[in-house]
């Protein structure tokens, strides 16, 4: 690898190659902090600025910071000015500083306007060693990460404490033990279930086993293969709606195998009431069934036969006798 440098003789800035080659800041986190780091002296531009003239997005902005604030290279506080009123100050510095180091530092920063963001620059030749001198509790950053009380369990189950193993798939509950002859009509019938319909042509070969194993269920229920091929053609989608997944759609219609329904024993017919033995039904033209008390063979009801003889007489009238006299 060859490499061609030409030292530039203004606009540059010195950084340390620990700085530009460090094992846990990502690019984002390196391009913000030697920006930073490139700003003339006094220039109050803040980290999120910095990001929108880097183009760097939100999330990574995020990233970026969490990064360099956990390596000690920004520090970041909220102070109290005056008249109660807060700010955020920010510190960017090329070599790590600890807590207490920066909140010295910090401290000698004037505090700016109420609901101002502040960003110092800190440049060292060399990595400060880290100090334990007493802070004051107003000058001292707060927690990176504060936590509410003391740890505790989590309220729902944790990891498992082992990598389970074989495979740990939802299939269906197994089945008890079953007959050879169960087995292999289960096996003959899934094997042409992809005659029954197109739609079913294109079977996985992976879920046969499944198949079979639901299949033998309903069998070993007292199902028949013809009712679980009538359930099966029950179950296709009739509008022409295409099946993508055949397998899935068997093993959806033949998870549950419902009881064999029961024949139920037929029902003697109970003999009449008394009062409804001698009654017959009219074949007269009526609204409703009509029952009437027949005196012989006929088969229409009193009322019925009347309007009968009714029509008969309108439509051949009766000729009276006329008698002729001679003279």
């Amino acid at each position: 690898m060859y490499r061609h440098h030409i030292a530039p003789s203004r606009g540059f800035t010195q950084f340390s190659n620990d700085l530009l080659r460090h094992p846990r800041l990502s690019s984002d986190a390196v391009r913000l902090l030697t920006w930073q780091l490139s700003l003339p002296q006094g220039a109050r531009e803040s980290l999120s600025r910095t990001a929108e003239r880097a183009r760097i997005g939100a999330t990574a902005f995020a990233r970026a910071k969490r990064q360099l604030k956990e390596e000690g290279y920004v520090h970041e506080r909220r102070v109290q000015g005056p008249g109660g009123l807060w700010a955020t100050q920010q510190l960017v510095s090329n070599v790590p500083l600890s807590g207490a180091e920066a909140a010295k530092l910090l401290g000698r920063e004037p505090t700016g306007p109420a609901a101002s963001l502040d960003t110092v620059r800190l440049v060292r030749s060399a990595a400060v060693p880290a100090r334990t001198d007493s802070v004051s509790p107003q000058l001292a950053p707060s927690p990176r990460k504060p936590a509410v009380g003391a740890p505790t369990l989590r309220p729902t189950d944790g990891h498992p404490r082992k990598d389970p193993e074989g495979n740990t798939l939802h299939h269906p509950t197994e089945i008890e033990p079953e007959a050879e002859a169960v087995v292999d009509d289960a096996r003959a019938l899934v094997a042409a279930f992809p005659r029954l319909s197109p739609d079913l042509r294109h079977i996985p070969p992976a879920m046969h086993r499944e198949l079979v194993r639901l299949t033998a269920r309903w069998l070993a229920a007292g199902h028949s293969a013809g009712d679980i091929r009538a359930h099966i053609l029950r179950g296709l989608p009739g509008d022409g709606t295409p099946v993508h997944r055949p397998g899935g759609l068997l093993r959806h219609l033949l998870r549950d195998a419902p009881p064999v329904p029961t024949a139920h024993p037929p029902r003697l017919a109970q003999p009449p009431s008394p009062r409804i033995a001698g009654l017959r039904e009219c074949e007269g033209d009526h609204v409703q069934a009509t029952l009437f008390r027949p005196l012989g063979n006929e088969t229409r009801c009193p009322r019925c036969t009347e309007r009968g003889r009714h029509r008969e007489a309108q439509r051949f009238p009766a000729f009276l006798p006329v008698t002729v006299s001679s003279g």
